[in-house]
């Protein structure tokens, strides 16, 4: 008995007690997350593979786990893992700098690039050094390397436009057009737009948002709902009903770059609001739940990271429209206290489980769960330091507006213009396209 409870004591020692007020306290708290992070990654174990995550984590997973260190980085000045994640991002860059590593070729999908995508694009906005050039381009030329490459595979064959969920025929899941494929392209056209200042990034979110309204991907009600995706088979009107946060998430933070690059524009602002309301609806009492899967316990293993993402998104929309900080700064709070309380498990004392609302640990562990309590506990930081930042703002990040189509220049690329004009629905929905200009000739110049 007196072992068990000198192990008991250990264990509640060990357990994270945050003090939210004190960013010293958060930080420290986010530090021990991250150790269970590191558990889960191939590159921090002797001999390990730089940039691989141990299994049955997949590919795309590491990007999103990386994302959420970068804004750690950053948030806490820790720098302890700065070169790790150098070395993680750098490792996955691929033979044409795109992140389609060779190991991938056979395999990737659209969503598993645009996630490593969104890292880099974060990397840039958060003033993370580049890697030496000897060893990579900068992070905004392989954020624009991603952009370019997902940008040329626009379908306007098929359902009017969007990107297929995988990008190789031999994939299941090449008929299906998912929502957070085209949420990514949307986004990361978004940022860089902000980030460059060049305006035909923006046109290309405008085209990307549209088309997922158009095929009611993202229906625009009130409470906007955000849909997994549809199959061409089916005209892409067989829509998935499911809803997952990381699909609402990228969308409100692509919304929400485009409100701030618009200054703030009615049209613009009415489509976050309608988002961020459907957003909201993902809490319980003020707490964050992925309720697709939760309550029936049926989580897998992508699935249980999903908040992670969201948390990320929901953050960057309070900073980037600032009306809409006193909505969500509260939700963040306290679904951060609850995730706090669900990192009591463990040999540890600190591994964080999936239900939160518990304020305790559930039993539940894994990657999923550490990535989602790291995302949401240090978002309560988010109004301490400065917005992302921009070319114009003193970001440091070396571009390339031509990475990944291997015709440029370093100043200048001709970029196919794929202008869709969504015409009214025939029948149940059909929408056609006029696809404007061939991928080289009749092109718009991009420089920054």
């Amino acid at each position: 008995m007196y072992v068990l409870l000198v192990i008991l004591n250990i264990v509640l020692s060990n357990a994270l007690d945050v003090d939210f007020n004190s960013s010293e306290s958060i930080c420290d708290a986010t530090k021990l997350i991250q150790v269970g992070i590191l558990d889960y990654y191939e590159g921090a174990k002797p001999g390990g593979r730089a940039g691989f995550l141990v299994k049955p984590y997949y590919w795309w997973m590491a990007g999103e786990a990386f994302g959420g260190m970068v804004e750690n980085w950053y948030l806490c000045n820790n720098t302890e893992y700065q070169d790790l994640l150098t070395d993680a991002m750098v490792s996955q860059i691929g033979e044409n700098k795109d992140y389609m590593p060779s190991h991938q070729k056979m395999v990737e999908g659209n969503d598993d690039q645009g996630i490593w995508g969104l890292l880099v694009m974060g990397a840039a906005e958060r003033n993370f050094p580049d890697a030496p050039p000897e060893r990579a381009p900068g992070w905004l030329a392989l954020a624009q390397a991603v952009f370019n490459t997902m940008w040329a595979r626009w379908d306007p064959e098929n359902c009017g436009g969007g990107l297929r969920w995988q990008i190789f025929p031999w994939n299941g899941g090449y008929d299906y057009k998912n929502t957070i494929s085209n949420a990514c392209l949307f986004q990361i056209a978004a940022r860089l737009a902000r980030f460059t200042g060049n305006s035909t990034y923006q046109d290309v979110a405008e085209t990307v948002f549209d088309w997922l309204v158009d095929v009611k991907l993202v229906e625009l009600e009130n409470d906007a709902r955000v849909l997994d995706g549809a199959h061409i088979s089916e005209r892409c009107e067989d829509h998935s009903q499911l809803e997952w946060t990381y699909n609402h998430g990228v969308v409100l933070g692509g919304c929400a770059y485009m409100y701030n690059i618009t200054n703030g524009s009615a049209v613009w602002g009415d489509r976050l609001n309608k988002v961020l309301n459907g957003s909201l609806l993902f809490f319980e009492n003020g707490i964050l739940y992925e309720r697709a899967c939760q309550d029936v316990n049926k989580c897998n293993d992508d699935q249980r990271s999903f908040r992670s993402i969201f948390s990320r998104m929901l953050a960057l929309t309070s900073v980037l429209a600032p009306h809409t900080k006193a909505r969500i700064e509260p939700n963040i709070r306290k679904s951060a206290e609850a995730a706090a309380k669900s990192c009591s498990g463990g040999r540890d004392g600190h591994t964080c489980g999936m239900v939160w609302r518990n304020y305790t640990w559930d039993g539940k562990y894994g990657l999923g769960e550490q990535l989602s309590a790291l995302e949401i506990i240090q978002n309560t930081l988010i109004h301490t330091k400065p917005p992302p930042t921009t070319a114009n703002e003193g970001a440091k990040s070396q571009g390339d507006p031509g990475a990944g189509l291997q015709l440029s220049s370093p100043n200048s690329i001709t970029l196919p213009t794929r202008q869709i004009r969504l015409k009214d629905r025939v029948g149940a929905g059909f929408a056609t396209v006029v696809f404007l200009l061939p991928f080289i000739t009749g092109s718009i110049w991009m420089s920054i």
